[in-house]
């Protein structure tokens, strides 16, 4: 799906829902789902819900503000769930030396920044579930990871608003332009914000794998044999 079609589908949903309160539920369920499978980020509709809020004076914002953040922090412990249940071990690739690694990386970054690695993955979608899947599979204290994802769905809930305020403000006599530009200013938002994290949080940090491990990946695709 091209970003223009998704725009349009997501505009219709929104001019057919935006007065109805099948809207506030809508968004708690979206914001949910999106928190452990992204395939339309969800500050996208707290962008277009607050443009036309700003314009028609429906749907009420505080009610959509308040579900964008419940659904955000469920689904984080959605995510967080599932790694904690699957693990790292349960995937040939993360069992690889390559694999080893990343998780190695990710736990480390999660030692040492956690507060603010978590903080800064909510503002990327597909970021934030990767992260969230490790902090669970690592092992990062579920007490830990309620507060931080807390604060972070705060944070990301006023942040998509204000986002869909200034557009509205900007654009408001032409309200499906203003959605447009929201959104779009959403996504390459989280595209810089992604690209920080990674800058900051640094490559991933190689630990030294046992040679009879590295060459054990490789066994069962070319055994070889050692002299004694």
């Amino acid at each position: 799906m091209n970003l223009s079609t998704m725009l349009a589908q997501l505009e219709g949903w929104v001019l057919d829902l935006g007065a109805s309160l099948w809207i506030y539920p809508a968004m708690y369920v979206f914001a949910t789902i999106d928190g452990f499978f992204p395939p339309i980020p969800s500050e996208s509709v707290v962008i277009t819900l607050t443009v036309l809020a700003h314009s028609e004076g429906e749907p009420w914002l505080p009610g959509v503000l308040a579900l964008a953040i419940a659904g955000a922090w469920t689904g984080d412990q959605i995510a967080y769930q599932i790694g904690r249940a699957v693990g790292t071990e349960r995937f040939a690739f993360l069992r690889s030396a390559r694999g080893r690694k990343a998780v190695e990386w990710a736990r480390h970054a999660l030692e040492h920044r956690g507060a603010s690695f978590i903080l800064a993955a909510r503002y990327v979608p597909i970021g934030r579930v990767a992260v969230n899947m490790t902090a669970g599979a690592v092992g990062y204290p579920r007490h830990r990871f309620m507060l931080y994802s807390g604060i972070a769905a705060v944070t990301w809930g006023i942040y998509s608003m204000l986002i869909g305020l200034a557009a509205a403000s900007w654009l408001g006599h032409n309200t499906l332009l203003a959605m447009a530009v929201g959104v779009v200013a959403g996504i390459l938002l989280g595209v810089l914000v992604d690209q920080v994290v990674q800058r900051v949080a640094g490559p991933p940090r190689a630990e030294p794998v046992p040679a009879d491990e590295d060459e054990g990946d490789e066994a069962d695709a070319e055994p070889t044999s050692r002299a004694a």
